[in-house]
């Protein structure tokens, strides 16, 4: 099985790690000519997890994402939700045919339906649910780096492939846990970044562990009430065996809202200590999923109807102008 990754950040340069460290060859797609020739001399990425050094033999690099795709049989995506259409609109709506997609991407969908990745890939390349796999869980790219025992969820229709999938990333420190919810995890990996926004926004505004714990609490309750709807109107599949406390859903969310790791966490946290929207993501190297994904919900929601006073908090705070004191105001009537 041959795998090629789409993407050049921190989580796409761990999950390279994780396939070459099991002695897989790798197609790798990143945006720049200049980075690739630094790995090839250096055996790095200069930009991200720059400690990670790479076997050269194991890798095909390239700017080409055609180049990439042509010999790959599972297709890891891994760019940013918000960068991914403009890389994406101009390929060859064949170019996906008869590959597995695997999405390790937590967000939604820049564009005018707020699509997951799942959904866009089918409507624009044609790719079955079938041979659509997610990849999810709470594990930071640095925890990787470190080689810190962590835990990564596959999701598939097809739980047989996604075991077969999911065992060409497992390594000493890293174990896999595989599930059919492909709807759900990717869902809980939007509200996750969104919730965690709103932890580093509490955290600025100087709320102390106590009131986290009942915020973080009532936003995993809110969260499963928003999947149990979206769920319902996808028509997705055994809706009621799902464990909603376990690592993909609730320690997902958990490690994003507390971490120091966790990019939404410190986003919110500048909000929270009175940083512009603008400002926050001029001081950021990284993308902040959380920021877009929380406009994106609330367009979606419109048609879920769940009650979540969290999210929409969060929502007007980052795009309507609301003031994070007042917001936060407001979310402690709410939480119980």
């Amino acid at each position: 099985m041959n795998f090629c990754i789409i993407g050049g950040g921190s989580w796409a340069t761990a999950l390279a790690k994780m396939l070459t460290d099991n002695g897989q060859k790798i197609g790798w797609w990143l945006r720049s000519q200049k980075t690739i020739d630094h790995i090839k001399k250096r055996k790095h990425n200069p930009h991200y997890l720059s400690s990670v050094y790479f076997d050269l033999s194991k890798l095909q690099l390239s700017i080409s994402i055609e180049e990439v795709v042509e010999n790959a049989d599972v297709v890891v995506i891994c760019i940013p939700s918000a960068y991914l259409l403009e890389n994406f609109e101009e390929l060859s709506s064949a170019i996906f045919k008869g590959k597995k997609i695997v999405s390790a991407i937590k967000g939604i969908l820049p564009n005018a339906n707020h699509e997951l990745l799942n959904e866009y890939m089918q409507g624009r390349f044609g790719v079955s649910i079938a041979d659509y796999y997610t990849v999810m869980g709470p594990c930071h790219a640095e925890e990787v780096a470190n080689e810190k025992l962590s835990y990564l969820t596959f999701s598939g229709e097809n739980e047989v492939m996604a075991s077969v999938i999911a065992s060409h990333f497992q390594t000493h420190y890293l174990n896999t846990v595989v599930n059919h919810d492909v709807w759900g995890t990717q869902y809980a990996a939007v509200l996750k970044n969104i919730y965690a926004v709103g932890s580093g926004i509490a955290h600025g505004l100087d709320y102390g562990d106590n009131f986290q714990s009942v915020y973080i609490t009532n936003a995993a309750n809110e969260m499963v009430q928003f999947l149990k709807k979206v769920m319902a109107l996808k028509n997705a599949p055994d809706t009621n065996k799902i464990q909603y406390a376990t690592s993909v859903y609730l320690g997902d969310l958990l490690v994003t809202c507390y971490s120091l790791f966790s990019r939404n966490r410190t986003f919110g946290n500048m909000i929270g200590k009175g940083c512009s929207v603008k400002v926050a993501q001029l001081e950021m190297n990284m993308a902040a999923e959380g920021f877009p994904a929380s406009k994106g919900l609330y367009e979606i929601n419109r048609d879920v109807k769940a009650q979540m006073p969290i999210a929409e908090t969060i929502y007007r705070i980052l795009w309507d102008g609301l003031p994070a004191n007042k917001g936060f105001q407001r979310i402690e009537k709410q939480l119980k």
